[in-house]
């Protein structure tokens, strides 16, 4: 099979990787791809965003499976314009992919299909909003969410009054996400564990992955700003078995249910973001794709063939396609560009990728490299993604930040508590 992947960040890196380890798979084509396509896939010069482009190159090429990694294209129509050409593709429709596009979609859609979730407003005016927050007298933190796609960024925790009325300014009137920013939804703050939950899915049949656990703001202890995330472990030690089974129950199978009777049968990844409470789990966010960095510890533990996996989700047939799990844990460790999440220099020369990647049960994912005449350099504010094995969280922890320690370009940095104390 000849296999076009979407996208250009670790997260791509990693489901090339586990693709190329297919026995269905003798060519993969990767846009736009990143600096760990060598050996694995050929680059092609296309933007994850340019749909046109993308089915133009899949239908002359005679690509056999588009999977797509990030959620703009998805949001955009990809899939969509693939299946007007009976082309296969891993990823849910425009109008499924609303469960992330339109986060007031998204909680509309809970509300609408019993799923638990966090109260919330949303507000079309900075106007409303800030007058609304004036004269708030309920609990903080509130969490303000921009509407739109935001790269993971669109979430504000609020401790006080004024956080939320500068969060009213960030998001409508300085527009920091752009339109994203158009609407803002203002909702109550959920206290408990987060856990990441992703399942396969063929419309109707889920198979869940084990649940994973990302850090996403970007300073040790959950401090300064929310990233793209900033490191991961699978599995979950604060998820146990019986609350996988009622999140699958109460949340996953209610949301695939509810998008078949909304006409908009869900194919491909579903991620719930979840907040593991007192009353139970509920929904922070539905992302309608693979997770980042979650991918990247979870697909190492994955005991299948991802493209038969993938193929059986588009057909309709996951029931039938068998999937298994290594007893093992993972935990990736992002090394970023100094000034992340926000501006940052590019081309800066890395070094020790090969000593890292040479150590036992350690993978490294590229996110935000290129390769020059000088080497591997940086292009990105999350520019690797360490990952390591081992039969602990713990043993894969140490593992990982050996690894990373291994690894350095000018302005490297990372977070030093992930998965600690795990």
């Amino acid at each position: 099979m000849h296999v076009l992947l979407v996208g250009g960040g670790g997260r791509e890196h990693a489901i090339a990787w586990k693709l190329a380890q297919s026995t269905m798979v003798d060519r993969i084509s990767w846009a736009p791809g990143n600096g760990g396509c060598e050996g694995v896939a050929d680059r092609v010069p296309i933007k994850a965003e340019d749909v046109n482009e993308l089915v133009r190159f899949a239908s002359e090429e005679r690509v056999d499976l588009v999977f797509v990694g990030p959620e703009v294209p998805l949001a955009d129509g990809l899939s969509d314009e693939l299946a007007k050409r009976g082309m296969a593709c891993f990823g849910p429709s425009m109008a499924a992919a609303r469960i992330e596009s339109s986060k007031v979609f998204s909680k509309k859609f809970c509300v609408r299909h019993g799923i638990p979730t966090a109260p919330f407003t949303v507000w079309d005016s900075a106007e409303a909003a800030i007058a609304y927050l004036k004269k708030y007298d309920g609990p903080f933190p509130l969490v303000a969410k921009a509407d739109g796609l935001a790269a993971g960024k669109g979430v504000l925790i609020c401790a006080d009054r004024e956080e939320a009325l500068d969060a009213a300014v960030t998001v409508m009137v300085k527009k920091a996400f752009g339109c994203a920013g158009d609407l803002m939804l203002v909702e109550s703050f959920l206290h408990g564990e987060e856990a990441s939950l992703m399942v396969f899915c063929d419309g109707e049949t889920i198979v869940p992955m084990p649940p994973a656990r990302d850090f996403k703001r970007v300073g040790d202890g959950d401090s300064g700003p929310n990233t793209g995330g900033m490191g991961a472990y699978c599995p979950s030690a604060r998820m146990t078995q019986d609350q996988v089974e009622e999140a699958l129950e109460v949340i996953v199978r209610q949301a695939v249910a509810g998008m078949a009777a909304d006409g908009h049968p869900y194919k491909g990844v579903l991620y719930a973001g979840l907040m593991l409470t007192d009353q139970g789990p509920q929904v922070l966010e539905f992302n309608c794709r693979f997770g980042d960095p979650e991918t990247q510890v979870v697909l190492p533990l994955l005991d299948g063939d991802l493209c038969e996996i993938a193929m059986a989700c588009v057909r309709g047939d996951l029931a039938g396609c068998a999937v298994g799990w290594k007893n093992d844990a993972a935990v990736t460790v992002v090394l970023c560009s100094e000034g992340y999440p926000g501006a940052y220099d590019k081309g800066k020369v890395i070094s020790g990728l090969e000593p890292a990647s040479g150590t036992d049960g350690v993978v490294i994912f590229h996110a935000g490299t290129t390769i020059r005449k000088e080497g591997t350099v940086t292009s990105g504010g999350r520019v690797l993604n360490v990952t390591a094995l081992g039969r602990t969280v713990g043993e894969a922890r140490n593992s990982a930040y050996a690894a990373a320690g291994r690894i350095h370009f000018d302005g490297c940095f990372s977070r030093k508590d992930i998965a600690g104390g795990v």
